[in-house]
């Protein structure tokens, strides 16, 4: 028959179409199976169990709002800590101490108490974990402050547990260091700028002077027990960009300071203790005529232009410099850095703790 292969084909699609719908089919119907079981599954579910789900649920959905509406203060930019001097009062480029309740100028009995509360209103709003350290030192604050050895007696605060020496290693805090040194050009010219000033008056605006047994000692803060003075960070603007790349920098808390630390020839700093060993200070040496020394704990070490000394002012320490008045004043850039072991969590605790004012 002719027709027969045209037949042939017809037959052959009409085969597949068939098959190819069955399978469709088959498929509808697994998915209306699984779905049904699905849903089944969920009705046969316990009520206790979905109840259980779904506070989960919505703690979670709290835990995330509150957190996002209350975070933890992180460490403070150069900016935010100028807004906060600006409202506080400078007086001729030194921040000084308003309140009388400041923990950083409290010599009494009630420091510790004091010291008490801020540590259980900041875990109060955020948490306990990583406060044991914390929490044992100002427990037993008094004990470790006079059992402590004549060679390191921090006046503030002293933290436990935490490894002691006169001077620490460039490693100690590397990236920090690093940065400062090679900006060590440009720190040196904003100084020598400012140094200037010298030429027209006795103090100029915005340098502080220290106490001394002999010799003169100038200070110009850019940042002085955790607030930033506006004014002198303007009149150095690069070096007060520079803290802000600073790691490891102590910003919004009393024990942090930032400046330029000058010493006449013949002049001698007397011993004395720093508050605290939660902190290690940086000098990067700007100008470092001979017969210039600093003594930490008994060491005597030397500075070096455009390099830092690092070390632990809570040793007993002074500094001086002996060289001819010909060679000029020996000139540091001092900025207080974390002490390496001091954790994260325990650096924003302190943080809060110490806050300036509070």
């Amino acid at each position: 028959d002719p027709r027969a292969p045209l037949r042939a084909p017809t037959a052959c699609c009409t085969t597949m179409s068939l098959e190819w719908l069955m399978d469709w089919s088959w498929s509808l119907d697994g998915l209306r199976d699984f779905i049904a079981t699905g849903i089944q599954s969920f009705r046969d579910c316990d009520a206790t169990a979905l109840a259980a789900v779904a506070c989960l649920l919505v703690l979670f959905v709290w835990y995330c709002y509150h957190v996002g509406r209350e975070q933890p203060r992180a460490y403070a930019t150069v900016n935010a800590l100028m807004q906060s001097a600006e409202a506080n009062g400078v007086q001729n480029g030194y921040v000084y101490c308003h309140s009388p309740e400041c923990v950083r100028c409290t010599h009494h009995d009630g420091l510790n108490q004091k010291l008490y509360h801020n540590l259980q209103e900041y875990a109060k709003r955020y948490s306990w974990s990583g406060m044991g350290r914390i929490h044992k030192g100002i427990r037993e604050q008094g004990r470790y402050l006079n059992s402590r050895p004549s060679i390191q007696k921090p006046e503030v605060f002293f933290l436990p547990d935490l490894p002691t020496m006169p001077y620490f290693s460039r490693d100690a805090q590397k990236h920090d260091v690093e940065l400062l040194e090679r900006n060590f050009q440009t720190i040196l010219c904003e100084f020598e700028t400012l140094y200037k000033a010298f030429s027209n008056c006795s103090l100029p605006q915005g340098w502080k002077m220290n106490s001394t047994p002999s010799g003169e000692w100038f200070t110009f803060y850019l940042v002085n027990q955790g607030m930033c003075v506006p004014r002198n960070c303007r009149r150095c603007p690069r070096t007060y960009r520079l803290l802000g790349s600073l790691r490891t920098c102590i910003g919004n808390n009393v024990f942090g300071n930032a400046c330029i630390s000058v010493l006449s020839p013949g002049t001698v700093i007397a011993e004395h203790y720093g508050p605290t060993n939660i902190r290690i200070r940086c000098h990067l040496g700007l100008k470092t005529p001979s017969n210039c020394e600093l003594v930490v704990g008994g060491e005597p070490q030397c500075w070096a232009e455009g390099r830092c000394l690092l070390f632990d002012d809570s040793f007993l320490h002074t500094a001086f410099h002996e060289g001819p008045p010909e060679e000029g004043p020996r000139v540091v850039f001092m900025v207080d850095l974390w002490h390496p072991n001091v954790a994260a969590a325990e650096r924003q605790a302190l943080d809060f703790i110490f806050a300036p004012g509070r």
